[in-house]
């Protein structure tokens, strides 16, 4: 993946971030509490070391989906914007679509498939893992 600089934000302009470097990951999640919180059948991901991540504008509300995730998302408008959680201090998770650029960083495999939806099909030839990609190389 590419070494860059990126922005993005919510739907809105509330909320604009700087993503630099280069992700440690990109992929696309499957998993319930994703879709739920999104309303859509899967959701993009793109992650960063929190120290590649910067707010510009604004300053997102926050929730926890579960005891070890952390979500924000733009109270005006009610983005998703990030992702983190307990397992992987350090590093932040930023739903794809809100760059302002998505093309920059292509998704490398998919996610939590145990969780799909029967109707979801993708025909895009990358790698699928019935949980995280982690949890299936320990």
């Amino acid at each position: 993946m590419p070494t860059t600089v990126a922005e993005g934000g919510c739907i809105c302009g509330a909320i604009r971030y700087r993503v630099s470097g280069t992700p440690t990951n990109s992929m696309v999640c499957h998993c319930q509490s994703c879709r739920r919180v999104a309303g859509a059948p899967v959701v993009a991901w793109v992650t960063f070391p929190n120290a590649q991540f910067q707010l510009l504008r604004g300053q997102p509300s926050e929730f926890h989906s579960s005891e070890p995730v952390r979500r924000s998302f733009c109270a005006a408008c009610g983005t998703p914007l990030t992702y983190q959680h307990s397992d992987g201090a350090g590093f932040v998770d930023i739903t794809t679509c809100t760059l302002d650029n998505p093309n920059l960083f292509p998704p490398t495999h998919h996610s939590w498939l145990s969780d799909d939806l029967t109707w979801v099909r993708f025909g895009d030839g990358l790698p699928t893992f019935q949980e995280s990609r982690h949890e299936a190389a320990a």
